[in-house]
C-alpha cells in the first residue's frame, strides 16, 4: 500500500467513523465494552459486508445471477451461484468456511445450546443450536494420515450415555478409540471395521507395538492389525500392577510379585500365588497365564527406551473425548454418536484449525 492510498485509506475511514458515530445512541456509549459491541454490530450490518462483496466482485469477476444469503464472520453476503463455484463455497452452504471452522470448534467443545451463545458472544455472528446440530450431523470429517511412520498403537474402550424414554434408567455402551504413536486420535461407535481399516492404512513399522490392557475386545482387535510376525504386543504395566494389587494379603508378597512382573518373570509370579486358596489369588494367576506373552521385561524397555510400557496416551484420548461426550446431562441418539466422535476427535487432530 503506497502512502497516498494509506492517506486516502484515512480518510475514508475517518469519514465512515463519523456517520456510524452519529447513528449511534448515546446509551451505546457510555462505556468500552458498550462501545465495542455496538461498534462490531455496525461494522457487520453496514461495513465489512459492502468490503467483502467488493472483493468477491473483484475475485470473481462477476456478480451475475440469483444470490443467497451466505453468514460470514464479516456480516452476512450475498453471493450469487458463479461466484460460490468460483469460490469453492459448498452448492447449498450458508455458512462461510471460516464462520463453519468457528461453529464446529466450539460444537467439539460445548453443548449446542452453549455453543450458540459463544459463538454470537466471539464473532457477534448468531447461528442457531438446531443449525449448529445439522452442520455437525452432515460433516464428514475424514481420520488423517499419520505424516510419520507408526510404532506403536494404543487401544481402549470409553463409555457413551444413550438416550432412553424418560423415567427409564440410562443406558451406557462402548465406543473403541485408538491413539496412534501417542499424537492422532480416532473414535469409533459400533464400527470396528472402519477403525482397522484407518490404522491398517498408515505405514506400520516393524515391530509394532500395540499396547492395551487385559480387555479381550482390545487384543480381538489387535489381532487385526498388522500382522503376527510384525506385532509387538504389550500388557499396560499399570493395569498389570492394578490387578496385582486386587490380590491383597501380604504386603512383602505384593511387592515381591511387583518387581518380579517388572522384569518380566511370570513363572516366578504365578509360583508365589499358586497355594492360595483366595479367590483374587487363582483369578490372578489365570490372568498371567493369558497373558503371559505380553508381559515383557518392563524395566529394561523403559531403561532403554525401547517403547512405551502403559497405554496412558490412549486413556488420555478417552478422557479428552469424554469432556465433550460427558458434559453434565448429555444423553446421545445413537445415529448421532458418530458424527460427535468424529468432531471431537477431528478437534483434538487440529483438523479445524483456521
Amino acid at each position: 500500500m503506497t502512502p497516498e492510498e494509506k492517506e486516502r485509506l484515512q480518510v475514508a475511514v475517518k469519514e465512515i467513523a463519523a456517520i456510524l458515530y452519529k447513528n449511534t445512541s448515546p446509551s451505546e456509549l457510555e462505556t468500552l465494552e458498550a462501545i465495542e459491541k455496538t461498534l462490531r454490530s455496525q461494522i457487520l450490518e453496514h461495513v465489512s459486508p459492502k468490503i467483502g462483496l467488493f472483493f468477491i466482485e473483484q475475485t470473481t469477476g462477476t456478480n451475475k445471477g440469483r444470490p443467497r444469503q451466505i453468514k460470514s464472520c464479516v456480516g452476512e453476503l450475498p453471493i450469487t451461484e458463479k461466484q460460490a463455484q468460483k469460490l469453492g463455497l459448498e452448492p447449498r452452504s450458508h455458512m462461510s468456511p471460516v464462520l463453519e471452522k468457528c461453529s464446529l470448534r466450539l460444537c467439539a467443545n460445548e453443548s449446542y445450546q452453549n455453543a450458540e451463545l459463544e459463538l454470537e458472544a466471539l464473532t457477534g455472528v448468531k447461528v442457531g443450536h438446531s443449525t449448529l446440530h445439522r452442520l455437525v450431523s452432515r460433516q464428514d470429517l475424514p481420520v488423517p494420515e499419520a505424516l510419520q511412520a507408526i510404532s506403536e498403537v494404543s487401544l481402549d474402550g470409553g463409555k457413551v450415555r444413550l438416550r432412553t424414554p424418560k423415567g427409564e434408567e440410562c443406558e451406557w455402551r462402548d465406543y473403541k478409540a485408538v491413539r496412534l504413536g501417542g499424537v492422532y486420535y480416532g473414535a469409533f461407535f459400533h464400527d470396528h471395521q472402519s477403525l482397522l481399516d484407518w490404522v491398517n492404512s498408515q505405514r506400520l513399522v516393524t515391530p509394532l507395538v500395540c499396547l492395551g490392557d487385559g480387555h479381550d475386545g482390545v487384543w480381538k482387535l489387535f489381532t487385526e492389525i498388522g500382522s503376527s510376525s510384525t506385532r509387538m504386543e504389550i500388557l499396560d504395566w499399570y493395569h498389570l500392577r492394578e490387578n496385582l494389587h486386587k490380590v491383597g494379603g501380604s504386603l512383602k508378597r505384593l511387592k515381591q510379585a511387583e518387581n518380579l512382573l517388572w522384569i518380566g518373570e511370570v513363572d516366578v509370579t504365578i509360583a508365589l500365588f499358586v497355594d492360595l486358596a483366595k479367590k483374587q489369588a487363582k483369578n490372578f494367576c489365570t490372568y498371567l497365564n493369558k497373558h503371559r506373552s505380553r508381559i515383557i521385561n518392563y524395566g529394561y524397555c523403559q531403561a532403554e527406551q525401547i517403547c512405551s510400557i502403559g497405554s496412558g496416551s490412549v486413556e488420555s484420548a478417552i478422557k479428552q473425548i469424554g469432556l465433550r461426550l460427558k458434559l453434565s446431562g448429555a444423553q446421545w441418539n445413537p445415529a448421532n454418536v458418530p458424527s460427535i466422535l468424529q468432531l471431537r476427535c477431528a478437534y483434538l487432530n487440529g483438523q479445524l484449525a483456521i
